[in-house]
């Protein structure tokens, strides 16, 4: 015979209000009464074999929470030992990843919409998608909130990302049809993205450079990328096409077009070619001119409309921190010396 475990909701954390807290993440309570089968036993083991859904990692963690009563009372010793009869209590607390896919409205700065895609303006500090440490407060969050059709779309529609300090243009779909073949455009490199870069030190290069490096996770700096040479696997080509927008003897602007979309490809290719971008700690580029985020926005966007087939172009001019940090580097520039992407351009 089964074991009666009774499933109750608990009541709502006092910091929130009824309705602000996401039926999918309220609480709940298991309570039974402990058999002779396991008396004796570790209040742990007795917890996975009871709960067999969850780890006995995660369940140890709720012990240590304080979510775990006997008979009424703390219990927060993973090796109690049971006896029968015990009234075994344990509160279900949801983890911080499962608030990830939760919707949680927010300002987004759309340039376009219509019921096929969004291409919006991504402010410095927003995260794009949850991860560790970020499970919350995302742009996926914001997209779940905004439209009920992203709630049925792989990672809510998004199909390419910007890291959390870049600012600029990216493009999301809001239907199935228009996220594959959104997809297939960038696999195919028929997505143009043209980004403004600020470096430091005077350009050493020409006034048209190609950076072809391939790329991979540094093998002595998990957290970072890193050009790797032909005897590293795990090494992916990236091409990025770079013209010198305004140069100065301290700190240059840069625009560089993708060709791939490497992860952290323009800061590695950058840093790589000598030039890391300003404030970029992470590949070696200290703050500077009042920056403290990398000095990277992604200005243009250009791409076939999925559904009319129309080309269309975006332009986002740089944030206010980045204006101020050119003008404090007394660099002027203008888009005369970037690539024309008002139709659609050949693919190199």
């Amino acid at each position: 015979m089964t074991k009666p475990i009774i499933s109750t909701p608990l009541p709502n954390d006092e910091a929130y209000e009824a309705d602000e807290v996401p039926e999918a993440l309220a609480p709940e309570c298991r309570h039974w009464l402990a058999e002779a089968g396991e008396h004796g036993q570790r209040i742990d083991r007795v917890l996975v074999a009871s709960l067999p859904a969850f780890s006995r990692a995660w369940l140890q963690n709720l012990i240590g929470q304080g979510a775990l009563q006997l008979n009424g009372s703390l219990c927060t010793k993973p090796a109690h030992k049971v006896r029968v009869g015990d009234r075994i209590e344990i509160e279900l607390r949801p983890t911080a990843q499962a608030s990830a896919f939760v919707p949680e409205p927010m300002a987004l700065q759309p340039v376009y919409e219509d019921a096929h895609l969004l291409v919006l303006n991504k402010p410095v500090g927003l995260v794009v998608h949850p991860a560790a440490g970020h499970w919350s407060g995302t742009l996926l969050n914001g997209l779940l909130a905004h439209h009920a059709g992203a709630a049925t779309l792989p990672r809510a529609g998004i199909v390419h990302r910007l890291d959390k300090d870049t600012s600029g243009l990216m493009v999301v779909a809001k239907t199935q049809p228009c996220f594959d073949a959104l997809v297939r455009q960038i696999a195919l490199r028929q997505v143009h993205r043209v980004y403004l870069a600020l470096v430091h030190g005077a350009w050493r290069h020409g006034p048209q450079h190609t950076i072809e490096q391939p790329i991979g996770r540094d093998p002595r700096q998990r957290l970072r990328m890193a050009v790797l040479g032909p005897e590293h696997s795990g090494a992916k080509p990236a091409l990025t096409h770079v013209r010198p927008l305004a140069l100065g003897s301290q700190c240059s602007l840069l625009g560089c077009k993708l060709h791939t979309g490497r992860t952290h490809q323009i800061r590695v290719h950058l840093a790589w070619a000598g030039h890391a971008l300003v404030a970029d700690t992470l590949y070696g580029g200290p703050p500077a001119l009042g920056l403290q985020r990398q000095a990277l926005h992604a200005h243009q966007l250009a791409l076939r409309h999925p559904v009319s087939g129309e080309w269309m172009c975006w332009c986002s001019e740089a944030p206010p921190d980045l204006m101020q940090a050119l003008a404090a580097a007394q660099l002027q520039y203008n888009d005369e010396s970037l690539w024309s992407l008002d139709s659609e351009p050949a693919t190199p």
